[in-house]
């Protein structure tokens, strides 16, 4: 099959000054394409038996005694290919902070308050059309230490598997509406605004459910001119 040409005017520069870390991170020299072997093509991936109904349900995997604190949403979307055609069976995983904008994670300072109710992890499979769908916390924003006072806008991480592990393409969704968005240095290193519009989730409210789950919409198109920007594969995906 014949794939669509790469628009690498899509992806932003390894080096983005005003996105301080990429200054140490960005290579030196010009990157190698190497191709995949047959064992990271075509090795061992998740499963049905590895996914259980309440992996999808952030609200509920981590509760201890109740649910916990912020706004309650729902993300849901399709995985496709270039030419619109459903990717089924795909492990997606999210990860996120808290309400107040906070990781449960050890190195995670910033002074908003833990939630013994939230985890912020989940994973789902696709179905055969390629939807999937998370129930969970809509996060905060939180500051970071890039200039003095910037902040992340809201967003949720998220990992799509292909027919093996070395395929593993991850991307952030913002929310529509979100002011953050445009004074955001991570975000306004991607030089095309068509990129970063691709990674705004707007509000659903088809899929909202009354009295208690607003909803957002993200689509994610594996690769080709309508890809979504995957922040570890910058070169292409």
């Amino acid at each position: 099959m014949t794939l669509y040409q790469r628009d690498r005017t899509w992806h932003p520069p390894a080096l983005a000054p005003d996105y301080k870390t990429s200054v140490a991170r960005s290579p030196r020299q010009a990157m190698l394409s190497i191709e995949g072997t047959v064992s990271e093509l075509t090795g061992p991936r998740f499963g049905h038996g590895a996914i259980t109904p309440l992996d999808g349900d952030l609200i509920a995997n981590y509760a201890k005694d109740g649910d916990p604190v912020g706004e309650r949403i729902i993300v849901h979307g399709r995985v496709l290919d270039e030419d619109g055609r459903p990717v089924p069976q795909t492990l997606v995983e999210i990860w996120q902070a808290n309400a107040g904008g906070r990781y449960r994670h050890k190195k995670d300072g910033y002074l908003a308050p833990i939630d013994p109710n939230f985890g912020g992890c989940g994973r789902v499979l696709t179905d055969d059309q390629g939807h999937y769908a998370f129930r969970t916390i809509k996060p905060g924003a939180y500051p970071w230490r890039n200039w003095v006072n910037n902040w992340r806008p809201a967003h949720i991480h998220l990992s799509v598997f292909g027919t093996a592990f070395a395929q593993r393409l991850i991307t952030q969704m913002y929310f529509e509406g979100d002011p953050l968005i445009a004074h955001c240095p991570i975000v306004q290193a991607i030089p095309d605004p068509r990129a970063i519009d691709a990674l705004i989730a707007p509000l659903d409210l088809n899929q909202a459910v009354p009295l208690d789950c607003l909803a957002y919409r993200f689509d994610i198109v594996l690769r080709g001119r309508r890809s979504t920007f995957f922040e570890n594969r910058s070169e292409g995906n």
